[in-house]
């Protein structure tokens, strides 16, 4: 079974979806993911949902080159969210063949954000979209077990839960704790590599998450081993903005991110 191999929208996030879709041609990705929601006011967004015809544009562009939506992003359920007005979003997932929309739990209310992400589930589900909660170290749901914990209180059908492999790795987490939970908890990965030593301030940390990660292979990081404890072949989106690649031509950046991912997981036989 051929893995599917995900080029994520923070590789290069002011690149319009159509740039990114044929970067990702360029790289042999099979699939690719697409920032339609902007996490928090300000974040960087091309904003095709306001684009008039941009959505059917993207459509065509993946139907042209073979690369197929995996996943939308990213919906950060803060205490101020209005889950309806996230619909746009889901329908254009959903028009696009999208398979699932990242979220981040960014709510020091537990109970209001359980219930904003029972209602976002209740919104997805009859569009085929499975809502996967991603825990981030600097927001409210931080941990491997404070995510599981709050898919298995909210218990929709089409919610999981993702792991970021800089994000579970700077948690403090290993691959000997993912071992607890069912498998069909984790339906993709999103991985990357960085640098033995952890940033020690949450702006430190927000700065290596979003332009100072590495290439698989190309730091410390036991990646290798989060892959082995995880089910096989789930899809694995790369998700690794990195100083190396900035400045490149995208389809130079997209050709060279694939032949390094595809040469790491090469050593651990999964392409």
């Amino acid at each position: 079974m051929m893995t599917a191999l995900s080029f994520h929208h923070l590789m290069m996030i002011n690149a319009h979806p159509l740039q990114l879709i044929e970067a990702a041609a360029c790289g042999g990705f099979s699939h690719c993911g697409i920032r339609l929601v902007a996490p928090r006011v300000g974040d960087p967004l091309v904003d095709v949902l306001s684009e008039a015809g941009a959505i059917g544009a993207i459509r065509r562009k993946l139907s042209d080159s073979g690369v197929k939506l995996l996943d939308i992003e990213a919906i950060w359920l803060s205490p101020g969210t209005d889950v309806r007005s996230l619909l746009p979003a889901l329908e254009a997932a959903a028009e696009l063949g999208g398979r699932f929309v990242l979220v981040v739990g960014n709510d020091e209310n537990e109970e209001r954000l359980r219930v904003n992400l029972a209602a976002l589930c209740a919104l997805a589900e009859p569009l085929g979209l499975k809502i996967m909660l991603e825990f981030i170290t600097y927001c409210s749901v931080n941990s491997l077990g404070g995510a599981a914990a709050t898919v298995n209180a909210v218990g929709a059908g089409n919610l999981g839960l993702l792991i970021d492999a800089l994000q579970f790795f700077r948690s403090g987490a290993t691959s000997r704790d993912v071992a607890p939970y069912h498998p069909s908890l984790f339906s993709y990965v999103q991985i990357c590599d960085g640098r033995s030593e952890a940033p020690q301030t949450i702006d430190e940390r927000r700065r290596e998450a979003r332009e100072d990660r590495l290439l698989p292979g190309e730091g410390q990081l036991p990646v290798k081993e989060l892959l082995a404890a995880l089910p096989a072949h789930i899809p694995i989106s790369l998700e690794a903005p990195t100083a190396r690649l900035r400045g490149l031509d995208f389809r130079e950046q997209g050709r060279i991110a694939g032949k390094v991912l595809r040469s790491f997981l090469s050593e651990i036989e999964i392409v």
